[in-house]
């Protein structure tokens, strides 16, 4: 059986967006690839909001190494989006963010997934390095 759509209460931290016309495919609601790309949104904007992440000089970077999603409802241009965040996973070295798309004021998600980043030093990106207090503190904040 299937698990039935998360719900607004079970994320911690949101983030308003808007859909736009280059979203939607030739079916008529949003290609499933731009969900990846709102998802990656999602976390970026916490991380530069807490200020975990500088663009330009972090130190410390996440590399992506898994992404995956559940389409619950269609989103199609020009819904309003929510983009909200959990934290699933936090270990050493890697985080594992849960996240879901919000359609309009709807309470359930039109879809879920994960993101889990592994923190590399920038330089190199080869070898793991612990997360950064500043994520790991920011983090625990939203464990689920």
């Amino acid at each position: 059986m299937r698990t039935p759509p998360g719900r607004r209460a079970d994320y911690r931290w949101f983030l308003p967006m808007a859909t736009r016309w280059m979203d939607n495919d030739i079916y008529g609601h949003m290609n499933n690839v731009q969900h990846y790309s709102f998802f990656d949104t999602v976390v970026a904007r916490f991380l530069l909001a807490h200020g975990v992440l500088d663009l330009a000089s972090s130190q410390e970077v996440g590399l992506v190494v898994e992404t995956g999603c559940r389409y619950h409802a269609p989103v199609a241009f020009p819904d309003l989006l929510t983009g909200a965040l959990r934290v699933s996973r936090l270990g050493t070295s890697s985080i594992t963010y849960g996240l879901a798309l919000f359609r309009n004021d709807d309470d359930e998600a039109a879809a879920e997934g994960h993101f889990t980043h592994v923190y590399v030093k920038r330089a190199e990106q080869s070898r793991t390095v612990p997360l950064p207090d500043a994520l790991r503190a920011a983090a625990e904040a939203l464990a689920a």
